[in-house]
């Protein structure tokens, strides 16, 4: 134990802010972990030092002793534990966090929103029951979005929709402006349908021919990734292609969000689940070889 003490004091000594975490900043491992990173780099961007415990059982269970907290992720200010991600969650919801960082307090601008007549009577019978229950929005960066019915903790940012109030955190309330919500009736069945203009754009299809012509050009600048393993790459790819392993991951994360991203597998399929996932990121030029290395070929 005493090994691992003074390892653990010498991250907290080098690092002003030092998060321990299951997996890295580019691929957390758990739900906790990655929902904890993402709100430090949303103040600090990478300008915070972190440890996997997943990778030193003697850190893992050091580091619950070192600082008498069970779980994992544990985030420390100045060598002081602050908490899991529930209290970080909280702390920079309700501006505590931006205050112990120094940094101003967030914008709680209620985002300017819209509602049908028809999804907003449907959501008014939904809430007929709630009692003191409100309706919350979630958007994720992934823009992942969800409705729910919560009790408000006092910090949430209020859209007001005439006879609808909507409850959202800080993350939320930036990535809903210009949200509008309506109601579809449809073959597959009727529900809220949900339009965000702030979404990337969807990942475009792109065949081996255009691929080849924009290669040519004198303005060519895609940046192209073969998602197969290192012994399929190594018999073949695509022109110019890098194989995304984690080194690769980490620097396109560090890329300008408009850079163009084209991705590459066999036939097209795990190609463009790896597309998917940098356009969740933000990146709004990204493309999928139609057919893969098969078509390329």
């Amino acid at each position: 134990m005493t090994n691992a003490v003074e390892r653990i004091e010498k991250m907290l000594d080098e690092n002003p802010v030092f998060l321990f975490m299951k997996g890295n900043p580019q691929t957390p491992m758990c739900g906790f972990s990655s929902n904890t990173v993402k709100i430090i780099k949303d103040l600090l961007g990478d300008d915070f030092g972190h440890f996997n415990v997943l990778e030193d059982p003697e850190i893992r269970e050091g580091i619950k002793q070192y600082g008498q907290w069970p779980t994992i992720p544990q985030l420390y200010v100045k060598k002081e534990l602050i908490g899991g991600n529930d209290i970080i969650t909280e702390m920079f919801n309700s501006g505590e966090l931006h205050e112990l960082l120094g940094l101003q307090q967030p914008d709680r601008t209620p985002p300017q929103m819209t509602i049908s007549e028809q999804a907003l009577a449907h959501i008014k019978e939904g809430m007929a029951e709630a009692g003191d229950h409100q309706l919350f929005l979630s958007i994720d960066e992934s823009f992942n979005t969800r409705f729910s019915l919560e009790m408000p903790k006092g910090f949430e940012v209020v859209a007001d929709l005439g006879e609808l109030k909507v409850y959202m955190d800080i993350g939320t309330a930036k990535r809903a402006q210009g949200l509008s919500i309506t109601w579809v009736d449809e073959l597959q069945g009727s529900g809220l349908r949900i339009d965000n203009p702030n979404e990337p754009p969807a990942v475009k299809d792109l065949s081996s021919d255009e691929l080849r012509s924009w290669m040519a050009s004198e303005t060519a600048n895609p940046k192209i990734y073969d998602v197969r393993s290192e012994a399929m790459v190594a018999e073949g790819t695509v022109d110019g292609a890098v194989r995304l392993d984690k080194t690769a991951i980490a620097e396109v994360e560090k890329m300008a969000k408009d850079t163009p991203l084209v991705f590459v597998c066999q036939v097209g399929q795990s190609s463009m689940a790896a597309a998917e996932f940098f356009r969740k990121k933000g990146f709004t030029e990204v493309y999928n070889l139609s057919g893969g290395y098969n078509n390329w070929q």
